[in-house]
């Protein structure tokens, strides 16, 4: 059993390192886990030009730049998933892949994972031409034609970043007759030729070894339409990633966020939420400053006083 750490920090996205700078700063011994190399969503943004003091930026630089700064405060167990929490008289067990951790107190920032469509054929043809990263998976859909089915900002970027690496044609597909996404985005969409089908509903994907084409519902007429692509973006927001929270039975609301008060505490005491797990606008600005008040709240627990 490591008795090594104080505080247990879970997810190293935005909120997992602003948590671990200010607990660092507090005299806090954190650790943080997190079950890839951290980032979480915000790594994979092709994009970033609303996070202050970095008018354009990529999510993989600024998630760099995170845990580099983090790094200097907590102990980063990256690529070591949590598997189990225990809570106990004298504190909590996280149970990892690779050892036992006893602490006192845990700072949940887990973050979210992207919805699916629910339509038959996306899990066969997942990663044969079905993703959820654009970032990711773009470079291999240059000349191809590709679609992205979404309506908010995500969908925008990744139409606007698949076009400026060279795909050949990019269509964003949306259900409503509107765009959700700024109209600075939809316009550079346009201007980088990005064709509109818009009231249209995927109904199914379709391919024998890779996406060859989707069948689309066009709810102005109800007719049927088939689109023929190389490669599907599906960028329809987020579920929470709450396994942890479910696990340690902490109260969230009806779409499974993490319910918390203004010191990011939640319903279990000695435990803290902190980002796109506890809902709200989900942003990367706000994932720090609530990661920064969960650390501080920890204080409360650990026997430590912040001057605040």
């Amino acid at each position: 059993m490591n008795k090594d750490f104080e505080l247990a920090i879970i997810g190293a996205g935005a909120a997992g390192c602003a948590a671990a700078i200010y607990a660092g700063r507090s005299g806090i011994k954190a650790v943080v886990f997190d079950r890839g190399m951290g980032g979480g969503l915000t790594f994979t943004a092709p994009k970033i030009e609303n996070y202050p003091g970095f008018p354009e930026i990529s999510g993989a630089e600024l998630t760099n730049k995170f845990l580099e700064h983090a790094k200097r405060y907590a102990d980063f167990h990256l690529g070591e998933e949590v598997s189990n929490i225990e809570k106990r008289d004298d504190g909590f067990v996280v149970k990892t892949s690779k050892d036992d951790y006893l602490v006192k107190a845990i700072i949940l920032a887990t973050g979210s994972k992207p919805k699916k469509l629910g339509v038959e054929g996306e899990d066969e043809l997942s990663g044969k031409g079905v993703s959820y990263c654009a970032t990711c998976d773009g470079f291999f859909f240059r000349g191809k034609k590709v679609a992205v089915v979404g309506g908010g900002n995500t969908a925008l970027l990744d139409a606007i970043y698949l076009k400026q690496i060279g795909c050949k044609d990019v269509y964003l597909i949306h259900r409503r007759d509107m765009l959700r996404g700024e109209k600075v985005l939809q316009e550079e969409a346009r201007e980088k030729g990005v064709k509109f089908l818009l009231n249209r509903v995927v109904k199914k994907i379709e391919g024998k070894e890779r996406v060859e084409k989707v069948i689309l519902e066009n709810k102005d007429g109800g007719n049927e339409e088939i689109l023929e692509i190389d490669g599907l973006f599906i960028a329809i927001g987020e579920d929470p990633e709450n396994r942890l929270a479910k696990i340690l039975g902490l109260e969230m609301d009806e779409y499974g966020y993490v319910k918390v008060d203004k010191n990011q505490r939640t319903s279990l005491k000695g435990v803290y939420a902190a980002g796109d797990i506890t809902g709200g606008v989900r942003q990367i600005v706000t994932a720090c400053a609530e990661g920064a008040i969960a650390a501080l709240s920890s204080t409360e627990v650990l026997g430590k006083k912040y001057p605040y």
